[in-house]
C-alpha cells in the first residue's frame, strides 16, 4: 500500500469513528437538517423582533414597601471552593456564601464575541480548581484561569450552524464537561484539554439547564420532554412526556434533585413534576399556571430550590411553596423573581425584576421586608431590570441589565451602595473560593474580592 493510500485509509477510518458521521445523525448535513436550522434561525429572529426588551408592561407589577420590624438573623457564611453546575448544587440551594469582599476588581477580561445578540439570557460561568469555564453566543467554550489567561477554547459547530445563536449550558462532572444547547446538541469534552469525547444531535432544541447526576445527564427539550441520557455516549435512557405547550421560555428551565433519589423539573406548560430517577416514573405533578393571572406567550421562571421537604419556585407573577413529598401547595405570594431564590434559616430572599429586595418567611410566605433598591441610582438609570442576585457574607449582590452592581444588607433589607460595571448583565453572579465573578452580555468577565 503506497503512502497516499495509507493517508486516505487513516482519514477514512477517523471520519467513520468520530462524531461527524451520518449513521449516528450527529453532524447531519442532510436537507432535513438544513430545513430544521432554517426554521430555527427564523424563529430566533422573529423572537428578537417581537420580544423587544420592556422594563415595564401592562401586567401587575410588585411595588410594595414593607418596613422591617427587627433585624434578620443569618447563618454564618459557608465557603465553597467550586461552582461546577448551574445553581451551584443539585438542590439549587445557595444560602449565605463566604465572600472575602467585593472591593477590589482583580479581573476584567474580554473573552468571547457574543455578536449575534438574539437573547437576553447569558449562562453563568463555572469555577473549578481556580479556573473559569464560560461560553459565548457563537458556541465557543473558554477555559481560563481566574486572572483571565486562556488555557484552551473549543467550538464544535461546523459552518451549517454558524448563523444560529447558541445558548450553552455547562456542567463539570468527573473531570469532564457536559454541554447542551438550544439547537439540540449534547456533548462531552475533556476538562483539561478541551478534546471532544462524544457529540450527540438530539434533533430538538434543549430548553433547560443541564444537570449530571449519578452518571446520567438530565435535560428538558422544547417539547417539554424530560430526558435522561447515558453519560458515556448521550443515548436516551428514558423520557417523560409532559404536556406540550406553544409557550416559549425566556430563560432555561430548571431541574433539581432530592435526597430521595427523585428529580423535580419545571416545564413551559406550567407543570412541576417529581420523577423517579431510576425508571422515569412520575410520582406527582402540579400545575401552577392556573394560579397565574398573567399567562403570556413567554414563560419566565426561577430555578427550583429544594430545602428539606419544601420546594420554592417563582414564575413571572407568583412565588410558590410546595410540599416535596406529595406536591401539595403550601402557599403562594403575589411577588416574583427569575433569579434563584435564596433560603437562609427561616427566610427567603429574592429581588424582583423591577428592583424590590423582598424577604419572606419561608413557612408562611409572609413578607417581612420590602425595599426598592434601584432608588440608589440616578432616576434615568432606574428604568432597568434586575437580572440576577446572590448572597455573599450577609450581603445581597444584585446586578442590572444596564450594568450596575447593587450591594445590600441582607439582615436589614436595604441597599448600601452600588458599583458601575459598564456592560449589560443578563445572568447572576457566582461566588467561589471567596471571590465573586460577573459575566456580561458583551462576553466580559469581571472578578471581585
Amino acid at each position: 500500500m503506497n503512502k497516499k493510500k495509507i493517508i486516505f485509509f487513516l482519514i477514512s477510518i477517523t471520519l467513520f469513528n468520530c462524531s461527524f458521521d451520518h449513521k449516528t445523525g450527529i453532524w447531519d448535513g442532510s436537507k432535513s437538517e438544513e430545513r430544521r436550522l432554517s426554521k430555527l434561525e427564523k424563529e430566533q429572529r422573529k423572537n428578537k423582533d417581537s420580544n423587544i426588551f420592556k422594563v415595564f408592561s401592562s401586567e401587575d407589577i410588585y411595588d410594595e414597601e414593607v418596613i422591617l420590624k427587627e433585624e434578620v438573623v443569618l447563618s454564618k457564611p459557608i465557603k465553597n471552593l467550586s461552582w461546577k453546575m448551574s445553581g451551584l448544587n443539585y438542590q439549587n440551594f445557595l444560602g449565605n456564601i463566604y465572600l472575602q469582599s467585593a472591593d477590589i476588581n482583580f479581573l476584567k477580561k474580554k473573552v468571547g464575541k457574543n455578536k449575534l445578540s438574539l437573547s437576553r439570557y447569558t449562562s453563568t460561568p463555572l469555577f473549578y480548581m481556580n479556573n473559569l469555564l464560560l461560553s459565548d453566543d457563537k458556541g465557543t467554550i473558554f477555559y481560563i484561569d481566574e486572572y483571565g489567561e486562556l488555557i484552551w477554547k473549543k467550538n464544535i459547530y461546523i459552518k451549517l450552524y454558524k448563523k444560529i445563536h447558541k445558548n450553552l449550558s455547562l456542567s463539570i462532572f468527573n473531570n469532564n464537561i457536559y454541554v447542551s444547547d438550544n439547537i439540540g446538541f449534547i456533548y462531552a469534552l475533556n476538562l483539561e484539554t478541551g478534546k471532544t469525547i462524544w457529540v450527540k444531535n438530539h434533533g430538538i432544541p434543549l430548553k433547560s439547564k443541564i444537570k449530571v447526576f449519578n452518571n446520567k445527564i438530565f435535560l428538558i427539550n422544547q417539547d417539554n420532554r424530560i430526558l435522561c441520557f447515558d453519560i458515556k455516549n448521550g443515548v436516551i435512557i428514558w423520557d417523560v412526556r409532559s404536556i406540550s405547550s406553544f409557550i416559549k421560555s425566556q430563560n432555561l428551565l430548571s431541574l433539581a434533585f432530592t435526597q430521595n433519589n427523585t428529580l423535580v423539573a419545571s416545564t413551559t406548560s406550567g407543570e412541576i413534576i417529581n420523577i423517579n430517577l431510576t425508571n422515569g416514573a412520575v410520582i406527582w405533578s402540579a400545575n401552577i399556571l392556573s394560579s397565574s393571572k398573567n399567562n403570556t406567550d413567554f414563560f419566565q421562571s426561577s430555578d427550583i430550590v429544594i430545602d428539606k421537604n419544601s420546594i420554592f419556585y417563582s414564575t413571572k407573577s407568583l412565588f410558590f411553596s410546595y410540599n416535596l413529598i406529595n406536591g401539595s401547595n403550601n402557599w403562594n405570594k403575589n411577588v416574583s423573581s427569575v433569579g434563584t431564590p435564596i433560603v437562609n434559616k427561616e427566610n427567603i430572599f429574592l429581588v424582583t425584576n423591577n428592583g424590590y429586595l423582598v424577604i419572606l418567611n419561608k413557612n408562611t410566605g409572609k413578607i417581612i421586608s420590602s425595599n426598592n433598591i434601584l432608588k440608589i441610582l440616578k432616576e434615568k438609570h432606574q428604568r432597568t431590570k434586575i437580572t440576577g442576585f446572590i448572597m455573599g457574607s450577609g450581603k445581597i449582590y444584585a446586578v442590572t441589565l444596564n450594568g450596575y452592581l447593587l450591594i445590600c444588607s441582607a439582615s436589614l433589607g436595604k441597599v448600601e451602595s452600588f458599583r458601575k460595571i459598564g456592560h449589560p448583565i443578563s445572568s447572576s453572579p457566582i461566588i467561589a473560593n471567596g471571590k465573586m465573578f460577573i459575566y456580561t452580555e458583551k462576553s466580559r468577565i469581571f472578578g471581585f474580592n
